[in-house]
């Protein structure tokens, strides 16, 4: 893949590949856009590897997942679900609040849980898709989704 091509896709996916990544990281757009800078630095190193037999949005979110998965098993476990009351937002106060008790649930998810919510009902990927992104089988991308969709229940009621 050469460079034009690559920034063409780079430009067509950095806005949803953001989105992603703020709700993977439960709001904190500061660490979403920390790690999309990282996996399109990967991506760039790597573009060699796109063989083209998926789509390069697929692709790119494989890459994002692992490196926010990496991101995540590097932290000590100090971290408290309450910290995510305290996300500084860009936008307006109000706008910041918006998401807050959505963002506050997600993070009690697990990581396969609340990747597999975010790509199917936020990002619009099919089972099968998901599959290929978390590196997981489709029947366990179904109970993540299943056992996801009952957290969430039970956390925003």
């Amino acid at each position: 893949m050469d460079r034009g091509r690559f920034i063409e896709y780079v430009e067509s996916s950095q806005k949803t590949l953001r989105r992603f990544l703020t709700a993977l990281c439960c709001g904190d757009s500061a660490l979403a856009d920390d790690i999309a800078q990282e996996t399109y630095m990967k991506a760039y190193m790597s573009a060699d590897g796109f063989r083209g037999d998926s789509r390069f949005s697929s692709w790119i979110y494989r890459i994002a997942y692992n490196t926010f998965i990496s991101y995540r098993r590097s932290l000590k476990p100090v971290s408290d679900v309450d910290e995510a009351t305290a996300v500084i937002s860009d936008d307006s106060a109000d706008s910041g609040f918006r998401y807050q008790a959505l963002y506050t649930a997600l993070d009690r998810l697990n990581e396969r849980e609340r990747s597999a919510i975010l790509l199917f009902y936020i990002e619009g990927y099919s089972i099968k898709e998901i599959s290929a992104i978390v590196d997981a089988s489709e029947d366990a991308v179904k109970q993540h989704l299943s056992r996801a969709r009952k957290h969430l229940k039970i956390l925003l009621s």
